[in-house]
């Protein structure tokens, strides 16, 4: 998703010909990016409705999964209306576009800032990475979090924080893509982002009722499984088309985040057995997405051996702060995170972003960026006697996942606060009793009364309690 150089193409003086295939159009690429496009929009609709709907209890089935859904919409008429251009348009300020809407013909017919396809291609492409941003933020605060507040909280949050990561980060003038910050699919504006604002209105919204805090067994594991696996193969579309171009980076892309994915995986696998006894689904899930986000920043710049200790490490260092250091922390206990997205987010994307410092390789940088010298990771910096630019590399990344946290606290916390002057940001203890029948008046289910009757089962998960560290077994210790 960072910017890479543009192309030099020779405009015809009117672009609105007669010609629905002009001389600068690469048909195969605007192919790609338009599946590309569609695959990630696909991870969060029906991808995370469907894993949302299934992953939490019964009686918020249809309001996780409508949080999720109202997102997708609100975020592209916001996008088209104003978000898109103040991410990727005239510079206003070095970390923020000019707003404007991107709905003319004139503009949309055109060529991308970058790529061989119209700019409509590219509207689309970067409204589901928008879309999902905020779909994600919503895992933290499901089960309790006003619909109404929700309501409020996507277009400020979208206009006041995503579009300044994007445009401080992928924006040809950003301020951190001009220092050579490499961010190639979204680790930093999407991942990062999403973990640190969810974490952050999990901890003004408040928690989850007493109960749900104690007990939230997903109401249907299979379909969890079917949302899950839409979110892991839509990743091709997430990182393989970040070069806007069906290109030889692409592909490797693609293979590098599978594999990641894969190794995360059976990684956190292992842990769950060995400290646990059991092999969790819901583990798994947790080691797939940590994996997915961990190579996001990396995706296309790495080797797959690269790919492989990425996997690793972001199977154990996400496990380890979620068992471990997330039930010594008595701030981290206190914010109620219903998905953990602080750790399979912005734990994971911060690793991501870190390893990208350290292994991007020079050969498959100028592939995506071009000959820029600016961009090597500090090993092979190290080995090749560049170590000066090595350092740089790892210190803007550092500096941008300061910035980013930086500035998803601090906006966050105000739109929440201006939220909450509007309508309350958490729903009433009646309300959160009732769950989907209170909120919309609507049930997922109607098999069992009330949908409860099966809490008790001897299968139920290590991981259907509160923020997903398990009860059974004791505390894990480890030196």
């Amino acid at each position: 998703m960072a910017s890479p150089p543009t192309f030099n193409v020779a405009l015809p003086s009117n672009l609105l010909t007669t010609d629905a295939s002009p001389d600068w159009l690469n048909k195969a690429d605007n192919a790609w990016q338009l599946v590309a496009a569609t695959m990630v929009g696909m991870q969060s609709v029906p991808g995370l409705v469907i894993l949302y709907g299934s992953i939490v209890k019964k009686k918020w089935a249809v309001n996780s999964a409508f949080m999720a859904l109202y997102a997708f919409a609100a975020v592209l008429v916001c996008w088209v209306g104003w978000g898109y251009r103040m991410s990727f348009g005239d510079k206003l300020l070095p970390f923020w576009g000019t707003p404007g809407v991107a709905l003319d013909q004139k503009y949309l017919l055109g060529p991308a800032f970058a790529g061989l396809f119209p700019t409509a291609t590219m509207v689309f492409f970067q409204f589901v990475f928008a879309a999902i941003t905020l779909i994600l933020i919503a895992g933290a605060l499901l089960g309790r979090m006003n619909f109404h507040a929700w309501m409020l909280f996507v277009p400020l949050w979208l206009t006041f924080s995503y579009t300044i990561g994007a445009y401080s980060v992928w924006s040809l003038n950003g301020f951190l893509t001009k220092k050579g910050i490499i961010d190639y699919s979204g680790g930093y504006v999407i991942h990062l982002s999403s973990g640190v604002a969810g974490f952050t209105a999990a901890y003004w919204v408040g928690p989850r009722a007493t109960k749900d805090r104690e007990r939230f067994p997903p109401n249907n594991i299979l379909l969890m499984l079917a949302g899950a696996g839409m979110l892991w193969m839509g990743w091709t579309g997430f990182n393989g088309g970040d070069p806007y171009v069906a290109s030889i980076d692409a592909s490797l892309a693609v293979l590098n985040t599978h594999v990641c994915a894969a190794t995360s995986l059976l990684v956190w696998l292992c842990l769950d057995i060995i400290f646990f006894g059991k092999p969790s689904v819901i583990g798994a899930v947790q080691g797939m997405i940590t994996g997915l986000v961990c190579i996001t920043p990396a995706a296309g710049v790495v080797q797959g051996w690269a790919a492989i200790i990425m996997g690793v490490l972001s199977g154990s260092i996400p496990w380890y702060t979620m068992m471990v250091v997330h039930k010594k922390v008595t701030f981290l206990k206190q914010v109620d995170d219903t998905m953990a997205v602080f750790h399979t987010h912005a734990v994971a994307g911060t690793l991501g972003g870190i390893l990208s410092g350290l292994f991007a390789e020079p050969k498959l940088n100028r592939l995506f960026y071009g000959d820029n010298p600016i961009y090597i990771g500090l090993f092979y910096g190290l080995q090749m006697g560049k170590t000066k630019e090595g350092f740089h590399q790892i210190g803007i990344q550092l500096v941008g996942i300061l910035f980013i946290i930086t500035l998803n606290v601090i906006v966050t916390s105000l739109i929440c606060l201006l939220v909450r002057l509007v309508v309350p940001l958490r729903l009433s203890e009646e309300d959160m009793q009732a769950g989907d029948d209170a909120i919309h008046g609507e049930e997922a289910y109607a098999l069992w009364g009330d949908g409860e009757k099966f809490e008790n089962s001897k299968h139920n998960s290590v991981y259907d309690v509160e923020e997903y560290p398990p009860k059974r077994g004791g505390e894990v210790e480890m030196a």
